[in-house]
């Protein structure tokens, strides 16, 4: 038997990186995956997206695993488009969804232009409250809500200083919206048993890190720093002697969050971040 034998989970941005993790390990443990995802590159965002190759990769990966999962491709900024695919794709696994991982998102970094902004905001937030919208009809009673949000967007001068531009300030914005969202949003699911909760990743080892946008932010003393460049740097951030966490990780969260042993964890904001916060925010626990 499985952790989450027999359930479906709706997964938004999931041709690669955590969005794939997820999909994989909810497949090892008996879930059929519902997925998403735009296949679209960003003017603002200086890292290629996914492709269809990618979301062909992630298919083949769940099938091999002898479970089901139905893709779409769908923009999570549109409201519409995105419950046009999660009504098709749900009904064709049978009409229930027991899970939804908002996981898609950008990071436009080192761009100053307003609508690198705007980008980060509708893509890393309010995709997200559209993911929650579209999957909330077909979402049984004791499911799960996990919304993606970041380490950076709970620590000031992360990514919202004067080097990361208008879309870093963008996507602090966003994470740290996705925080207090998930925390009413419990609130709201509580009376039906579901629960709703943020997993925040440090450094992630992903496309997203591994990019020259990035490996700039780490090393701004080098012209064209490369990987082996910013691995010395990447640690920084974290109280463990890391310099990332593996995809994989955090999917080892998701898979608890969907999992019926988390079903009275709700309003948690779950930090895979190698102590990135306690780090850079010391401070003694409320109680």
């Amino acid at each position: 038997m499985g952790r989450v034998d027999g359930k479906v989970v709706l997964i938004t941005g999931v041709a690669r990186g955590q969005g794939r993790a997820h999909a994989l390990r909810l497949a090892e443990e008996g879930a059929d995956i519902v997925g998403v995802d735009v296949l679209e590159d960003f003017a603002t965002n200086d890292y290629a997206m996914s492709t269809q190759a990618d979301l062909d990769e992630t298919v083949r990966l769940v099938e091999k695993l002898d479970r089901r999962i139905v893709v779409r491709k769908a923009d999570v900024r549109d409201l519409q488009s995105l419950k046009t695919a999660v009504d098709g794709a749900v009904a064709e696994l049978g009409g229930r969804l027991d899970a939804v991982i908002a996981q898609a998102g950008i990071c436009p970094l080192a761009n100053s232009d307003a609508q690198a902004f705007l980008d980060a905001v509708t893509v890393d937030f309010n995709g997200v409250v559209n993911a929650v919208d579209a999957a909330l009809p077909h979402l049984v009673d004791g499911g799960s809500v996990i919304a993606t949000g970041s380490v950076a967007g709970l620590i000031t001068g992360a990514t919202d200083n004067p080097k990361t531009g208008a879309g870093g300030l963008g996507y602090s914005f966003a994470k740290r919206s996705v925080a207090a969202f998930v925390n009413d949003l419990a609130i709201a699911l509580a009376p039906r048993m579901i629960r709703a909760n943020a997993i925040h990743p440090t450094n992630c080892n992903t496309n997203m890190l591994n990019s020259d946008i990035m490996y700039r932010q780490f090393r701004p003393d080098l012209e064209n720093p490369t990987r082996e460049d910013a691995l010395v740097a990447f640690p920084a951030m974290n109280a463990m002697p890391v310099g990332y966490v593996e995809p994989e990780d955090i999917a080892a969260m998701g898979l608890f969050l969907v999992s019926d042993e988390s079903r009275y964890v709700t309003g948690m904001q779950m930090r895979v971040d190698a102590g990135a916060y306690i780090r850079n925010r010391p401070q003694q626990p409320a109680f």
